[in-house]
């Protein structure tokens, strides 16, 4: 259930208070990091939403994905963390979610006695092409952004992440 819309934009708010306290730059600075964070959380709760009848959240949508695309549908758990940039708890957290529902199961390596993989089950092949059909639906929880929109976003956060380092742009 969401909350009833606010009768104001609480970020234009801060804005003006940022302005007042600060200079304007700053008020930019903050209301882009702002704006970003606030549509994380609404498309979380989106997308959460959207992936429920699957037992599935985002951050087990992720995982289940990676796996359902790897050439031999397991990974170690580290690598996971890796692809996806989380720590290690929370792959070990999610890979537990998703065992508890049947989509995957830990496996030990064929070679490595210290590592254990994640393997996607069937169910966990159905269910993240059933997910993903889902999310395909409702657009990924976008609207009423357009393709337009959308291209824009992703280029410019591509910016960010790689002036942050996210990855090797060579």
């Amino acid at each position: 259930m969401t909350a009833p819309p606010l009768p104001f934009d609480p970020i234009e708010e801060a804005r003006r208070h940022w302005r007042e306290r600060w200079s304007e730059e700053a008020a930019t600075e903050m209301v882009a990091v702002t704006s970003i964070m606030r549509v994380h959380q609404i498309l979380m709760a989106r997308l959460n939403e959207l992936l429920e009848p699957f037992e599935l959240t985002f951050a087990r949508y992720e995982v289940l994905m990676l796996l359902h695309f790897s050439r031999r549908g397991a990974l170690p758990l580290g690598k996971i963390g890796e692809r996806l940039q989380v720590h290690r708890t929370s792959v070990t957290n999610t890979i537990d979610g998703l065992e508890k529902v049947g989509l995957v199961r830990r496996v030990p390596h064929e070679t490595d006695g210290r590592t254990v993989l994640a393997e996607i089950l069937p169910k966990g092949h159905e269910a993240a092409e059933a997910a993903t059909t889902a999310l395909h639906e409702a657009d990924f929880a976008t609207a009423p952004l357009d393709e337009q929109h959308l291209v824009s976003i992703f280029q410019t956060l591509r910016v960010l992440r790689d002036g942050a380092g996210d990855f090797d742009a060579a």
